[in-house]
Order: C-alpha cells, then sequence, then structure tokens
C-alpha cells in the first residue's frame, strides 16, 4: 500500500504548501504528524522501512490518534517481517478509529466520515496524473478533502468535476456543501435549489440547505426542508433524532433518542441529548443508562446533575464548539427559571457555534420561539 501510494508526494506536498501558515500548525490538516506520514511513505517507497518507521513513530507522538500513521507502520513492519509486531499496530488502528466520533447522522455520507483521509488524497492525486480527464477520480478526491475539512481544496476538485461532467448533480450538491463549509451560504444555497428540483427526495440536500439556511437567520426555510427531511427518513431513529433537535422539536426527538440509548451505547451523546429533551419537556431525567467514556460529555452531564458548576465546565471548553455545546446546556439548565438567562446563553450559542452544530439550529429555534 505505502509503495502504492507514495508516487505523488511531490505534488500532494506542493498542494499543502500553498495552504496557509494556519494549516501547518499541530494538531490541524497538513499539521506536521502529516508531514512526517508523507515523508515516511517516501522513505518506504526508496527502501528505506527503518526510517520509515522512525518517522512514523515521531508522527504518532505529535498526534496519537492518528490512525493512518499507526496503520502504515504495521504495513512496513508486514513488508520487513515482522508480522506479530504489525498485528499489534493494526489492532491499535482499528481500536482508535472505534474511538472517533463520526459526523452527525442527518448529514451527507462525507460528512460523516471520521479521521485523517491523507492516505486517499495521495491515492487519488496519483491517479490523477494519468486521469485528469476523468470526473470521476476529481470527485472522490474532493471528497477526502471535504472529509478532511480542507473545503477550499474540496471545492477545486468539485469545480473540475463538473466541467467534465456538468449533469452531475453529485457533484453539484458536494460543491454547495463545500461552499457551505467556507461560509459562502448564498451560493450554496442557490447550487442545492438546482439538485434539489432535480431530485425533491435527496435527504442529504435538503439537510444541506436547511444548514445553509439557518446559518442565514432563514429560521422557517430551514426548518421547512428539515420536516421534509424527516419525511423521507422514513423513521431512520439517528438521522431523525437529530433534525428534530436542529428544529427543537423535542417531542419528536424523544423516541428516537431513547431507541439510540438503547442501540448505542458507544457514543454518550444520544445520553447527553436524550436528558436535554427531557429536560426541555419538563420530564424528570432519566438514570445514566451508559458508563461514559467521553470526560466532555461527561462534564456536561454532570452540568445537567448539577454536579457541576458552570465555571467548572465552562474552563474545560477548550474549543469554540465545545463552549457552544456548554452554552447551550446553561440554556436548557435555565430556561424553567429564568427564561431571559436562557436566551441569553442561546443567543451566545449563536455567537460562538458553526452553524453545523445541532445546538445552533436548536439554539435559534428555541430564540425564534420565544420572540413569536
Amino acid at each position: 500500500m505505502l509503495v502504492r501510494l507514495s508516487g505523488s508526494l511531490r505534488g500532494t506536498l506542493g498542494a499543502r504548501r500553498r495552504q496557509p501558515a494556519d494549516d501547518w500548525s499541530p494538531g490541524a490538516n497538513g499539521s506536521e504528524a502529516e508531514h512526517l506520514f508523507l515523508r515516511a511513505l517516501a522513505l518506504c517507497r526508496m527502501g528505506d522501512s527503518q526510517a520509515a518507521i522512525n518517522l512514523l513513530r515521531q508522527a504518532t507522538a505529535v498526534a496519537p490518534s492518528f490512525a493512518d500513521a499507526v496503520e502504515a507502520e504495521g504495513e512496513v513492519l508486514d513488508m520487513s517481517g515482522d508480522s506479530a509486531a504489525a498485528r499489534g499496530r493494526y489492532e491499535e488502528a482499528r481500536q482508535l478509529r472505534q474511538k472517533g466520533r463520526a459526523g452527525a447522522p442527518d448529514r451527507h455520507f462525507v460528512l460523516r466520515q471520521i479521521g485523517s483521509h491523507t492516505a486517499e488524497i495521495v491515492s487519488y492525486t496519483r491517479v490523477l496524473k494519468s486521469l485528469k480527464k476523468y470526473a470521476l477520480p476529481n470527485l472522490a478526491r474532493g471528497n477526502a478533502y471535504l472529509a478532511d475539512r480542507q473545503p477550499e481544496l474540496a471545492l477545486a476538485d468539485y469545480e473540475r468535476t463538473l466541467k467534465l461532467h456538468p449533469g452531475s448533480m453529485d457533484a453539484l450538491a458536494l460543491k454547495a456543501e463545500a461552499l457551505s463549509a467556507l461560509g459562502k451560504y448564498a451560493a450554496a444555497i442557490e447550487d442545492l435549489d438546482k439538485v434539489i428540483a432535480a431530485n425533491p427526495k435527496s435527504s442529504d440536500s435538503l439537510s444541506a440547505r436547511g444548514i445553509a439556511h439557518m446559518a442565514l437567520g432563514h429560521v422557517d426555510q430551514a426548518n421547512t426542508d428539515w420536516r421534509r427531511q424527516l419525511e423521507l427518513l422514513g423513521g431512520r431513529p439517528a438521522a431523525s433524532a437529530y433534525v428534530a433537535l436542529r428544529l427543537a422539536d423535542y417531542e419528536l426527538a424523544l423516541p428516537n433518542l431513547e431507541t439510540m440509548v438503547r442501540n448505542d451505547r458507544r457514543d454518550p451523546y444520544w445520553e447527553l441529548y436524550l436528558r436535554t429533551a427531557q429536560l426541555r419537556l419538563g420530564k424528570a431525567p432519566s438514570a445514566m443508562q451508559s458508563a461514559v467514556g467521553d470526560e466532555w460529555v461527561a462534564s456536561l452531564l454532570a452540568l445537567q446533575s448539577k454536579s457541576a458548576s458552570q465555571e467548572d465546565v465552562m474552563a474545560r471548553a477548550n474549543t469554540a464548539g465545545r463552549r457552544a455545546e456548554a452554552l447551550f446546556q446553561l440554556g436548557v439548565a435555565s430556561h424553567a427559571s429564568d427564561r431571559n438567562a436562557a436566551r441569553a446563553y442561546w443567543q451566545q450559542v449563536l455567537d460562538l457555534g458553526q452553524p453545523t452544530l445541532v445546538e445552533h439550529a436548536a439554539a435559534r429555534n428555541e430564540l425564534s420561539r420565544s420572540a413569536s
């Protein structure tokens, strides 16, 4: 695999270096760990297995959850004849991927992917060296870039795809997702209008258009799209629960959340969202159904049960997304006794949270409802 993928390193690294300097910070796309990973592939191709292993270990020291680097080390060990050590690295990579949390289940499958997609990007870049005039490799690499949270590069690939295959509604829908990720919501809606006109049953496109509308404050249009999406989901509990939460329709969300708490003990957010719905409906929160393995979600559950303070939880909220989640829960906790405080918290969610967050849509619906 390493020999096959390493052929396009020069082009891929060149593309990375043309990105803003921020993309090279540790932990972000184009990070030090990714650079080490790519250099290791090149060294493996030249036959220097030990140097490749050393670089891959440096990559995982920088980014311990970088499953691609762990798996690649297993590949090199396998090719070097150390199959026992290789099996250990394969198992570690498998466990790392299981720990990752997939994207929201009501979104396009590309946006539900987890982990790094560096190896895929390298592979598709190599394919494109000889198949530049084919739409499919451009689309596939765009998907890998979008899953890797690099929407600008994804957009360029989708635009090339559409030049080669102008009638591709799949490419147009994904182009809209990239535009939306770049904050170009009006342009995204324009493309999604075309996709939905061609296929009114495109659940993913209705989801995307709803998010773009909500980002622009078009609450009624967003909710219309999401209610139509709910009809098309046919009662699938995971996706339906998320759409209902975006609508802040807790009665609708509740049975789907109860199903997911029973069916998916690995994701503690189901329990958090179930208790959120119960609190907003004035019901007593259910007893904890599972051990929480996620420290952040555990802190939000503790906030709900009043065993953690606002100050403690906000001190742990080390990203804008986490701050938005915590502020939303503070609004939920305040609503019964102080609606003005709840509205103030939810307004902060809109100021901090990305429109893709469930909490962003729910907060905007809560505020819209209280203002009417």
